[in-house]
């Protein structure tokens, strides 16, 4: 696998940190979550539980082995800068300052080991004036803007379905890992990476930036192309109270759909760009996709070469053929279900180890055997 040999060390909890880590253990590395002594990751406690552990906590952490260490002590202090000696990649999510205060900083770990690439993800990143601001995802969706023009059916701010804030910083966390890692096999030395979620979702924006740079003024989200101001870029309701998007505001898509349903003179709209103007065929649509069921819709779009989907269930979305195809929901040893991974190597796929590490079980087989002896140096 990718990834093999490299050794990580995750302070993090709940979502971005331990998603970061967990795509490197699918991958092959070796990662060791260092969790306080009797509650553990929070994320042990959130949502449903089957078996051991929640889904949450084991989505987001299979694969990984659990040391408790007490890092309010010097000893738990001590035992974590001795595992990060013949570590590659160090993961931590504390409010700035926490680590400078526990003498686990960078530059202590560096001190150490020259060659770590060590993360940190933060709300707000490690200066500005929000350094010491808390917040999770949706405080840094509505300070970062993007809340603003995430509305619901009535325009008003809606609470996205998914953590954006979270997955986005997660990713380009991986990015920068792996360009850190790649750099030092020129260089000789890791380096320290400062992700801020606000950041993340700034830089995630390109496709919103037009009006409020060049023009700028506030965006307008239900005049945009992609958030309401097209007829091709829609969520329309079906007889049965279902739903169904259309979801490509090519010309051709336009006149694939429009021709049959005898209505083209509907397509200058269209060609005009997104806006207001064209809400009579928003308005057209909406009428015509409430006279039949959205399985009778589906049925009725086989075949046509138009970006239509209808809207399913996440437990639909994950029984889905395709879904399935791909293999993307994993079975485990005990039938319980998991997400498999998204990165796919034709010469080294992941192999993801479907166990959940046990609070602290690996404590002593990583801190009192040979784990710290079978590598004197990092990779």
């Amino acid at each position: 696998m990718k990834l093999e040999g490299l050794r990580v060390i995750d302070l993090s909890m709940f979502l971005p940190g331990p998603y970061l880590t967990l795509a490197m253990a699918d991958h092959g590395a070796e990662v060791v979550k260092i969790e306080p002594p009797g509650i553990g990751d929070p994320g042990r406690e959130i949502g449903p539980v089957e078996g051991s552990s929640t889904v949450f906590f084991r989505n987001l952490n299979r694969g990984k082995r659990s040391v408790t260490l007490d890092l309010k002590t010097a000893a738990g202090r001590e035992a974590l800068l001795k595992l990060c000696e013949t570590a590659d990649v160090f993961v931590e999510g504390f409010r700035p300052g926490v680590m400078a205060r526990l003498g686990i900083d960078y530059a202590a770990v560096s001190a150490r080991n020259p060659r770590i690439v060590y993360c940190s993800i933060s709300a707000f990143g490690q200066d500005g004036p929000y350094v010491q601001r808390p917040a999770h995802d949706l405080a840094v969706a509505a300070l970062s803007g993007a809340l603003s023009i995430n509305l619901g059916i009535d325009g008003q701010p809606a609470i996205p379905g998914l953590p954006v804030a979270d997955i986005v910083s997660s990713l380009q966390a991986l990015s920068g890992v792996l360009m850190a890692l790649y750099r030092r096999e020129t260089t000789g030395r890791g380096d320290y990476l400062d992700i801020s979620m606000h950041d993340c979702i700034l830089a995630a924006s390109p496709n919103v930036a037009g009006s409020v740079f060049a023009e700028k003024r506030d965006y307008v989200a239900k005049d945009q192309r992609s958030l309401g101001g097209s007829a091709f870029y829609q969520i329309y309701q079906t007889q049965d109270g279902r739903h169904l998007v259309l979801g490509g505001q090519e010309i051709k898509f336009v006149r694939n759909l429009l021709g049959r349903l005898e209505r083209t003179d509907f397509a200058p709209l269209c060609e005009a760009g997104p806006g207001p103007h064209q809400k009579p065929l928003i308005d057209y649509l909406r009428e015509t996709f409430r006279t039949r069921t959205l399985a009778q819709w589906e049925q009725w779009f086989d075949g046509m070469d138009v970006c239509f989907a209808p809207v399913k269930t996440l437990r639909e979305g994950y029984d889905d053929d395709h879904a399935q195809a791909r293999a993307m929901v994993l079975i485990d040893e005990h039938g319980r279900e998991q997400l498999a991974p998204a990165i796919r190597f034709s010469n080294e796929p992941a192999r993801p180890n479907l166990r959940e590490p046990a609070l602290g079980g690996d404590t002593e087989a990583v801190l009192e055997s040979g784990w710290l002896a079978d590598r004197k140096k990092p990779r």
